[in-house]
């Protein structure tokens, strides 16, 4: 374990590869951050040391046709204005699976076929204004599977879906065109990610998966079982989004009026199905349990985002912590702790 400028922990994700294990989220450029809001958050994040950097071609969420692409935009126009070396960042960004809603997306997206992955390459380098990315992922499965908050899995609503074959070998020809330098999966299922790598086994010629980036916080455990046990026998990190579950860690959507108007799950109520069904507040379990947290974190004199993001950053799984509430962060003094990651 390193640190990079700030005192903040390197890790090495692959090869070539060091991130710093605070990595700053984009989803909220363009839809609760303006241009100029967009480029203080990440003139902090750059000089408290932070490398790494995620983004989406659907963000800033909710989505909307009028705002999609402009998380990646906004944070092109940063790395220009800014005259940013190249190789002082890693660049992280994903390609929208299969929904049919998203009809401005190409049409929808309809699958993640070859052709759609690479166009998804192709116009993410185009608003990022980049010659590579350092790390492309899957945003979610082609096939069906759970998400957002949903726990339970219903064959009934399996439906035909694009080989792992093809996925993989339009992004082994991004690899060797040096568009992408390495693969990752988002909000994936053990079988997921395990025919991923058994099928990536067959060829020398497929990019090897290098990470998981899944939802995981003191609020949403569900990694610790089968996921974990993936990711450490196939030696791949998480990038745990969400740490804060959605700021609720934070403590705001406990204090007067249930925080303030424009905090995302108050701004965008309803819009957020991770929002309505994983981190809901209706739900009696889910606000005892945070109120309980929150209660620890005074008792032992601590700031709740301290604890909740001391408490993964000490896993061992865990290479990086993906937020987007990074004044909050910043704001923390944390003493960072040496693991075996």
């Amino acid at each position: 374990m390193m640190s990079g400028g700030g005192g903040v922990p390197v890790f090495n994700l692959a090869p070539n590869l060091n991130v710093s294990r605070l990595c700053l989220g984009t989803m909220t450029f363009g839809e609760q951050n303006t241009l100029s809001q967009s480029f203080q958050l990440l003139d902090e994040a750059y000089h408290a040391g932070i490398n790494f950097f995620d983004s989406a071609e659907m963000y800033p969420v909710p989505q909307r046709a009028q705002t999609w692409g402009m998380s990646e935009e906004y944070f092109g126009h940063w790395i220009k204005h800014r005259n940013i070396p190249r190789d002082r960042l890693v660049i992280a960004t994903k390609v929208a699976g299969p929904s049919g809603q998203m009809t401005w997306i190409r049409g929808g997206p309809k699958s993640l076929d070859a052709t759609n992955i690479s166009q998804a390459i192709d116009n993410s380098l185009l608003r990022m204004q980049l010659d590579y990315i350092d790390l492309y992922q899957i945003h979610w499965p082609d096939r069906y599977v759970p998400m957002f908050g949903e726990t339970e899995y219903d064959p009934v609503q399996q439906y035909s879906s694009i080989s792992i074959d093809e996925q993989l070998d339009a992004l082994s020809r991004a690899v060797n065109d040096g568009k992408i330098r390495y693969i990752g999966l988002s909000n994936e299922t053990p079988y997921g990610l395990m025919k991923f790598i058994q099928v990536a086994e067959k060829s020398s010629s497929y990019p090897k998966i290098v990470s998981l980036q899944n939802s995981y916080s003191l609020l949403c455990r569900t990694f610790d079982s089968a996921m974990a046990e993936c990711c450490h026998q196939e030696s791949i990190s998480l990038l745990a989004y969400s740490p804060l579950a959605m700021g609720i860690l934070s403590g705001k959507y406990f204090s007067h009026g249930n925080g303030p108007a424009d905090a995302r799950l108050n701004l965008f109520k309803g819009k957020y199905s991770e929002g309505e069904s994983r981190y809901n507040l209706s739900n009696k379990a889910i606000q005892a349990a945070a109120r309980e947290y929150l209660d620890i974190a005074k008792t032992y004199g601590l700031h709740p985002v301290s604890l909740a993001i001391g408490h993964l950053l000490l896993h061992e799984l865990i290479g990086a912590l993906l937020a987007s509430l990074f004044h909050l962060l910043l704001a923390q003094d944390f003493t960072f702790v040496s693991t075996s990651c």
